[in-house]
């Protein structure tokens, strides 16, 4: 379990941490080879209840920011306790970001390790707020890490959400991946859009791969990155 009390933050902020009970797993995200990890995805596990069950609590109560806090802190924990060599990708709400203050005491708890360490997912729901994406984009680029738009084809993540945020790597959302290798709208709308963002000077990763013919195709069409359970499973 994820513990919050020893953090320097807010006394408000570590009371409304210390009533969550969390923990995390990491599934890794590939090269193309299907070998070499290129990173891995930070996933936030309860202990009581779904993910999304915590999420629609903590929404309902106008309390994402509390969650917020929990991923960036909860996560770089136990990354640094599983002592991944790789990046860590850590999921971001879209209408959210740290106050200064938590991002200060963010870079003084984990230091300069976090320099090159990290890619920031943001994530598809509940609403794309311009002034966070800006100053989470500040702060991101400011220590050498990564921006990414999870999701892709799903919630608000659109294309013009992409050109809009110029990220440094999109995520094509399982929806698109599913059956790819067979259904021909899927290869003529995934390939559209792998062509647009390459030209855009953006890596593409392709979520939830879960058969060898869909990583087969996927490698094929020049897919960059590829994360899914045909490969490893969260854990």
């Amino acid at each position: 379990m994820i513990y919050f009390d020893h953090l320097p933050l807010d006394k408000e902020i570590l009371k409304a941490l210390g009533e969550l009970s969390i923990n995390y797993v990491f599934q890794p995200i590939f090269k193309a080879d299907g070998k070499t990890i290129f990173a891995h995805e930070a996933l936030m596990r309860p202990a009581e209840m779904t993910v999304m069950e915590l999420i629609e609590e903590y929404a309902v109560k106008e309390k994402l920011h509390i969650l917020e806090v929990a991923t960036f802190f909860g996560a770089m924990q136990a990354y640094f306790m599983r002592g991944y060599p790789e990046r860590v990708s850590i999921n971001s709400f879209p209408s959210d970001c740290m106050l200064q203050e938590e991002a200060d005491a963010f870079l003084e708890y984990f230091g300069e390790e976090i320099r090159g360490r990290m890619i920031i997912e943001n994530l598809e729901y509940p609403y794309f707020s311009e002034e966070h994406w800006k100053e989470k984009s500040r702060s991101v680029h400011s220590m050498d890490n990564l921006l990414a738009v999870d999701d892709f084809g799903s919630g608000i993540n659109d294309i013009d959400k992409v050109k809009y945020m110029s990220p440094d790597i999109v995520k094509f959302d399982r929806e698109l991946i599913s059956g790819i290798d067979h259904i021909p709208e899927k290869q003529e709308n995934v390939k559209y859009h792998l062509d647009v963002f390459h030209s855009l000077g953006m890596l593409v990763v392709a979520e939830g791969v879960e058969e060898k013919e869909e990583f087969d195709y996927l490698v094929g069409i020049g897919i960059d990155l590829i994360q899914g359970y045909y490969l490893a499973r969260p854990a």
